[in-house]
This record gives C-alpha cells, structure tokens and sequence, in this order.
C-alpha cells in the first residue's frame, strides 16, 4: 500500500506569500510589460497603488 501524504504543519511564525502582477508602460517604447513580484499579503495594496 501506497503512504498517504500528510502536510506539514504551518509554523506560526510563517507569513502569507502572494504573487503580484502588475502592467507597467515602458518609457522607452510606450509597450505595456508585466512586472511580476513574491511579497508579504499586507504589502500588496502598497505595491499596486504606487
């Protein structure tokens, strides 16, 4: 029989990750480009306002 696969338990101390995408306009040549970013959850509001 196969093993089941148990989860590792979350650490306490871990913090939520979230991938951001944002469309951007290049100043060179006016094309829209993705910057794409991995940051805390409480700091997205941040980055997309800016």
């Amino acid at each position: 029989m196969a093993k089941k696969v148990v989860a590792s338990l979350k650490d306490s101390s871990a913090k939520k990750m979230t991938k951001v995408v944002k469309m951007v306009k290049s100043p060179k040549t006016g094309a829209y480009v993705f910057a794409e970013q991995v940051m805390d959850a409480e700091e997205v509001e941040a980055f997309l306002k800016k």
